[in-house]
């Protein structure tokens, strides 16, 4: 009986330091608060670049609509300045609004300049369609409306879309000055894992 516990001893310390050599193989540096993590721990494998074109309909009018003002301005500013919009806009495969259905943009976007026409845009691409399906893009940037195209960047993701970087550029296919309904493209190029 007194020949385990030694074995059992040896074994304990020879688990610890295989331990120790294994965290420090997959954590890398460490600084207290902060540490390095090898891509292997997460399973990432070589990056890819995806390019994908939804239409992104902005609906006001209608009993359901997909846009709410949810502030107004304060003022009788021409841009609009200090006005905010919460969104669950539907994204198509075409430019017309009962093409596929492949996902969801949730977010809101505010008109944040007292000079011209910008929108501060804060949404969440939400996929609905095939592999994608539950997989999330984040885009957050500047939006002059009134340009041909706008470039917005992608800051992150979820699902197959985790550590995603990027940019989107947007292009206005019809805008309804009366009620604000507008269909609009998005071209997003993605590097994600």
């Amino acid at each position: 009986m007194a020949r385990v516990f030694p074995t059992l001893g040896y074994q304990t310390i020879i688990f610890f330091l295989f331990s120790c050599c294994l965290i420090s193989l997959v954590f890398g540096e460490s600084y207290g608060y902060a540490r390095t993590i090898d891509k292997k721990f997460f399973g990432l494998k070589e990056e890819k670049r995806s390019h994908f074109r939804v239409y992104w309909h902005d609906i006001y009018s209608g009993s359901n609509p997909t846009a709410v003002a949810i502030v107004q301005p304060h003022n009788n500013s021409s841009t609009m300045f200090g006005f905010l919009s919460m969104i669950d806009d539907p994204l198509t495969e075409g430019p017309e609004l009962n093409s596929k259905l492949v996902g969801k943009a949730q977010g809101f976007y505010g008109s944040a300049s007292q000079e011209e026409n910008g929108l501060i845009v804060i949404m969440n691409f939400v996929f609905m369609e095939g592999k994608y399906n539950g997989s999330t893009l984040t885009i957050l940037g500047r939006n002059k409306v009134f340009l041909p195209v706008r470039e917005m960047p992608v800051i992150g993701g979820s699902g197959l879309f985790r550590f995603a970087r990027g940019y989107v550029k947007a292009r206005t296919i019809k805008f309804n000055q009366t009620n604000g309904d507008a269909t609009v493209e998005y071209n997003i190029y993605v590097l994600h894992y």
